[in-house]
């Protein structure tokens, strides 16, 4: 494999395992681990969304992902080339995989062994969140020596918007119910919000103002009981908590449904995020708010 060969994810609709690729994001090479190089599969369907329709006759296999995962690994450091992360993304909604648990695992393993100051990091939109089981692996792996990043796909706050922009049968209510659960487990991760246009259309103004204030109260409700209490009744006191970071990003890519949706300005991203800013500062929540056009 030649890191320099692949420059975005379009590779994986090649079908590749394993897709080394420089992230806006990540700020440097990622190297993203495709847990469906078959075709797509995914809880959401996201107008956005960069993944094509494709198929394949290449199954995921573990074996497969580990050799290909210590081979770009090694490339990149015969290279001279650092890597910032090992992140599970690819063709869909990764935790959806009959081997999602043990691919982090081994990732984890791998990841030590060859650069342990590479992050670990998981994009999900959280649905693996209602599967108790996954819930718990989630919450362990992100608290374990392992420091699973979990990057929190919350793109609606509101009923209206979620179908708008993520059109899941998963029940909204349903959904924002674990992720808050998730927060006040004290488990650490980051959310992540894409914003661009739907048809022509923005987030209206009470989807905007919904969103911040559940990413404030997620926030909240991840910081320890200790930290809650130490908290001044005006909100001045420091708050410590899980939330890691929020990232509110622009459409980048290429989608299949183009032009059904359009990059916002930086303006809007940046419109959100200074909402976001002042409302956790009153709380005396500190958590970077971060923007990528």
């Amino acid at each position: 494999m030649t890191i320099g060969t692949v420059a975005d994810h379009r590779s994986r609709e090649g079908g590749a395992i394993i897709y080394p690729v420089y992230s806006r994001r990540s700020g440097g090479l990622s190297v993203g681990v495709n847990l469906f190089p078959d075709r797509k599969l995914c809880s959401f369907d996201c107008p956005y969304c960069e993944v094509f329709p494709f198929e394949t006759d290449i199954a995921f296999n573990p074996e497969t992902m580990k050799a290909a995962l210590n081979s770009a690994i090694l490339e990149a450091k015969k290279n001279g080339i650092t890597v910032q992360d090992i992140c599970f993304s690819g063709n869909g909604e990764p935790s959806m995989s009959p081997f999602f648990t043990e691919a982090v695992t081994e990732a984890a393993a791998i990841r030590t062994n060859l650069v342990p100051e590479a992050k670990l990091v998981l994009i999900t939109n959280g649905s693996g969140l209602l599967n108790p089981a996954l819930f718990e692996f989630l919450k362990s792996a992100s608290l374990s020596p392992a420091n699973l990043h979990i990057w929190l796909k919350l793109d609606a706050a509101t009923e209206a918007w979620y179908q708008y922009i993520n059109r899941s049968g998963i029940p909204h209510k349903e959904l924002l119910s674990r992720i808050r659960d998730f927060a006040a487990s004290f488990a650490p991760f980051t959310v992540q919000t894409m914003l661009c246009t739907v048809n022509g259309v923005l987030p209206p103004p009470e989807e905007d103002s919904a969103w911040v204030q559940l990413v404030t109260e997620l926030a909240v409700l991840s910081a320890p009981k200790t930290s809650r209490s130490g908290v001044e009744a005006n909100g001045a006191a420091e708050r410590q908590v899980n939330l890691r970071a929020v990232q509110i990003y622009g459409k980048a890519r290429p989608a299949f449904e183009d032009p059904l949706t359009k990059a916002a300005t930086a303006a809007v991203l940046e419109e959100r995020a200074t909402l976001l800013r002042q409302v956790l500062e009153k709380t005396g929540t500190t958590v970077p708010v971060k923007v990528y056009e």
